[in-house]
């Protein structure tokens, strides 16, 4: 049996089957419990377990943060919600210095089943510190993995995953895409394993490789340039942005010889850089032209006016499709 729902919906059902299905799974965020969360993903849900396993916190990430890892360590797994990523940063330390290393430190004796949710990215007018993508800040953090999910199906079975993962999950959320498609969703637990990509469209002259909000501008840009001009190309879904999955990377640009990567983050020091990087490394000498990047730009990410002109738009990619065919 499946259901035809959203990533918003999709994330609510994962949350609450787990609630369901283990008893020491809890969730806790600002506003999650009485109001349902700033974007409904646990409306209902206080209702349904209580506040024990359902709680409002006080608006202080870094005690959000700080009381996630010491329920961990006490048998517990809970999962927090972060309103926006940018909200994050007060709780960087706990993250960083604490949930990271807690099993490196303790040589293997601890791990944190922990889940951190929070929404990323712009293309929602949100103010400033509303629509940040810094995924490579955590990405580059040992001990942490990063999971983006960018459809209802994928969004529910990572999150399931990423609940039963013995290490600390950040688990972003694409805000733009929250309620933008349906698709058909299973009503039954299940899993989609994290560090997987999904080859979502195969080709051969050019391989795309994106994650959360920018998979609908590259699917968009692959079927345009194909009409257009004929040229077929991969569409890889990343998924998971630490581990990534190296191997389907790899693979990929060894059949088509040439990639382009697109990201709403920052161009500098990026997922991006990481991606150019690793093809450089193990897949040089199957290059017919340079690994195209299609960001953001280096500065902070703009308000609502100019929000469309930061973003990659499909125009842009396709450019970067033809820049990198036409080398």
């Amino acid at each position: 049996m499946t259901q035809k729902l959203n990533i918003i919906q999709a994330i609510t059902q994962a949350l609450d089957q787990k609630l369901a299905d283990d008893r020491r799974v809890m969730l806790l965020g600002e506003d999650i419990g009485t109001n349902g969360g700033v974007f409904r993903a646990t409306d209902g849900l206080l209702e349904k377990y209580g506040a024990d396993r359902v709680a409002d916190t006080p608006l202080a990430e870094s005690g959000i943060v700080g009381s996630t890892i010491g329920l961990a360590l006490n048998g517990m797994i809970p999962v927090a919600e972060i309103q926006f990523l940018a909200f994050l940063y007060p709780g960087l330390e706990q993250v960083l210095s604490h949930a990271a290393r807690m099993r490196h430190r303790s040589r293997g004796e601890y791990t944190l089943p922990m889940v951190i949710r929070t929404p990323y990215g712009a293309g929602i007018r949100g103010p400033e510190l509303h629509s940040e993508s810094v995924e490579a800040f955590f990405a580059q953090t040992p001990g942490l993995k990063v999971v983006v999910p960018s459809t209802p199906y994928d969004a529910k079975g990572l999150l399931i995953s990423a609940i039963e993962d013995p290490d600390p999950v950040l688990f972003l959320e694409p805000t733009k895409i929250y309620r933008s498609f349906r698709e058909d969703v299973p009503e039954m637990l299940y899993r989609v394993p994290i560090g997987k990509a999904k080859v979502v469209q195969e080709g051969s002259d050019i391989s795309i490789f994106a994650w959360g909000a920018m998979m609908p501008v590259a699917v968009s840009a692959a079927k345009q340039i194909e009409e257009e001009r004929g040229w077929t190309c991969d569409v890889i879904d990343l998924r998971t942005i630490y581990p990534l999955d190296r191997d389907c990377i790899i693979e990929s640009v060894k059949k088509t010889g040439r990639a382009v990567v697109v990201q709403e983050a920052h161009k500098t020091a990026s997922m991006g850089a990481e991606l150019v990087s690793l093809i450089n490394d193990e897949a040089l000498m199957y290059l017919r032209a340079p690994v195209k990047r299609i960001s953001g730009f280096d500065v902070p990410v703009p308000l609502f006016a100019l929000e469309d002109d930061y973003m990659p738009t499909t125009a842009r990619v396709k450019a970067g499709i033809a820049e990198t065919m036409l080398f």
